[in-house]
């Protein structure tokens, strides 16, 4: 059996910041979006992953509230996740590789806690 722990910590982190980098790359200028966002669909994809990445962050923070300490999944919202993020994740790899690395593990994240609620 995982740790709930491990398992909302992982959910929270990747969810977050697949949100976080899909809003970051909607907020740039039109010349400034990567090539594959001047197209229509592009834009909608990005739009789309933002809005997985924010359904899985929820599922991730029910799965926190209902297996941990309630201030175990609150702290993290609003200040682990946020860091993590923006520390490590936005400083090393930029919006988009954030965005490309995370989508797969944001999948894998919703399927661990669809698996282990």
């Amino acid at each position: 059996m995982v740790e709930p722990l491990y398992i909302f910590l992982f959910a929270g982190a990747v969810s977050m910041s697949l949100a976080l980098s899909a809003g970051a790359l909607n907020k740039l200028a039109p010349e400034q979006k990567p090539a594959f966002m001047q197209k229509p669909n592009g834009q909608i994809a990005v739009v789309m992953a933002g809005n997985l990445g924010a359904i899985t962050l929820l599922g991730a923070m029910a799965f926190g509230f209902l297996k941990l300490h309630w201030s175990i999944p609150l702290s993290c919202m609003f200040i682990s996740f946020p860091v993590v993020h923006i520390l490590l994740f936005q400083r090393l790899l930029g919006d988009f590789k954030t965005l490309v690395l995370m989508m797969p593990l944001v999948v894998i994240a919703a399927v661990s806690l669809y698996y282990y609620w």
